[in-house]
């Protein structure tokens, strides 16, 4: 679609933002650090994790400036956007090391600020800040629709309902729209079912079961304030891409409260939020889609080259800016690594460097520079090696969230219990052609990738601090995302 004059103002817009942020940082310099991933992928623990690593003292030998001695000390500070919600870090360290249980997730978009005191190496002492910006990755979906038309929505809407097992799910949906006429004269209950139906539809599809990715609109799974506002109360209509909605209508309803959630809701997030990142972390439960089979890992690789294609990427220059900033880096972080075995790490970034493979290569292209890893923010498992019969195979071992419940047994959230995660196939197109057989060791158990629910370590404490949480790789992610911002 041609830009309009809306497009411009908002253009001219960002310009202006750009100007101010580039001024302000000839002075402070800093680093905005976009968080989000896809759904229960770990995002408020991974900023929890990495903030108390850096102010607590962890283990980061990957991390050079930190390791070499040269980060002389870290500390929270006041964010600077005053109508953005502070991320609420001390009640997530709270919840991990005294309650040991998992923060609740964040729904909503929230910040914090961390100022890095460090030596250059050429032994200048410098200053670098680090606004952390924490928000939903079913908010990223929806960038793309400020391109799209209410009618190419919604064909690409109902076309994606009517594969694979997103037809079932869809059921109840396509059979209510069979009863609408879109040029009918507008109802607002018709409306209000059928954005009902679409509703649930999506919220059967990110169901742990099927772990569908591509999900828009993202607010109707999390609605917020906009609950039952006309702004959410819309739906896909069978209409023609090019049709022209008759005055009154049904269909020309659902277009305008189409539009309306692209100006209240998808628009200020970029203008206010994502167009302002320099750097960005895309955290993936890559395990979910394993489980859910070959359908949620294409689904996935989907989503992920949509998300890339959301991005203004590209190597940072003076005019870029001034007037359009870039994100110059983008990690791809592949969750949960502590539910697998070291020997499987490799195989678990192998399957996601091939998931944003092809939108990679077109970043790399435009200047960027793209990273892929497997971590866990919080290791809530160590390894161990368990006998079964004379095989000795290597395990991890963990204490399971109370109400866990594996081979019949219920656990109290007390007890430690070893399992064999089993190994990933050395190719991963195993996993997206539907070809392999499952990480069990035995032929006739099923594969499952979800585990048990691990509470989190229990931390022995010296005196009235307690130590930093244990991870894997979250000081590679460092290196890589802010590493070259401390030399």
């Amino acid at each position: 679609m041609a830009p309009g004059f809306s497009d411009i103002v908002e253009e001219a817009r960002l310009s202006a933002r750009a100007l101010l942020d580039y001024g302000d940082g000839l002075f402070h310099p800093t680093v905005r650090l976009g968080v989000t991933g896809l759904s229960r992928a770990g995002k408020t623990v991974f900023i929890t994790a990495l903030v108390h690593g850096l102010t607590r003292g962890g283990r980061f030998p990957v991390f050079e400036p930190y390791a070499t001695g040269r980060i002389a000390g870290v500390r929270l500070e006041p964010q600077p956007d005053d109508a953005v919600p502070r991320f609420d870090y001390e009640n997530h360290v709270r919840a991990l090391i005294e309650d040991r249980r998992w923060p609740n997730s964040t729904v909503d978009i929230s910040e914090l600020r961390l100022v890095i005191d460090y030596q250059r190496q050429n032994g200048a002492d410098r200053t670098l800040t680090v606004d952390i910006v924490d928000y939903p990755g079913e908010w990223l979906l929806d960038l793309p629709l400020l391109h799209r038309s209410y009618e190419q929505w919604s064909a690409e809407s109902l076309a994606l309902s009517r594969e694979g097992p997103r037809a079932k799910l869809a059921a109840l949906w396509h059979a209510h729209l069979a009863t609408l006429a879109a040029a009918a004269r507008e109802d607002e209950q018709a409306a209000r079912m059928a954005a009902k139906l679409f509703t649930d539809y999506l919220r059967a599809c990110r169901d742990e079961r099927f772990a569908m990715s591509l999900l828009p609109p993202g607010r109707f799974l999390m609605p917020g304030n906009l609950a039952d506002t006309p702004a959410l109360t819309f739906a896909p209509l069978d209409v023609a891409i090019d049709g022209s909605a008759p005055d009154g209508s049904l269909w020309a309803m659902m277009r305008r409260r189409y539009e309306s959630y692209k100006a209240v809701v998808v628009r200020p997030f970029f203008r206010d939020h994502f167009a302002r990142l320099d750097r960005q972390v895309v955290l993936v439960d890559a395990l979910s889609a394993f489980n859910a089979g070959p359908e949620a890992l294409h689904d996935l690789e989907s989503a992920l080259a949509g998300i890339l294609d959301c991005f203004r990427i590209g190597r940072s220059t003076l005019f870029s800016n001034l007037f359009r900033p870039r994100i110059d880096r983008i990690l791809f972080a592949a969750t949960k690594a502590d539910h697998l075995h070291h020997l499987s790490h490799d195989r678990l970034e192998a399957v996601l460097r091939r998931a944003v493979a092809r939108a990679a290569d077109r970043a790399r292209y435009a200047g960027a520079a793209i990273d892929v890893v497997a971590l866990s923010a919080v290791r809530a498992t160590r390894e161990a090696m368990v006998a079964r019969g004379r095989e000795k195979l290597p395990s991890i071992t963990g204490t399971p969230a109370p109400g866990e419940v594996a081979n019949g047994e219920t656990f109290d959230g007390a007890t430690e219990v070893a399992t064999f995660p089993g190994d990933l196939p050395e190719d991963p197109e195993e996993l997206f052609k539907g070809g392999f057989a499952g990480l069990s060791s035995a032929p006739s158990e099923k594969a499952d990738f979800r585990f048990l629910r691990f509470r989190p370590p229990l931390l022995e404490r010296h005196g009235d601090e307690a130590p930093a949480l244990p991870h894997i790789r979250l000081d590679r992610a460092l290196q890589f995302l802010i590493g070259d911002r401390l030399q």
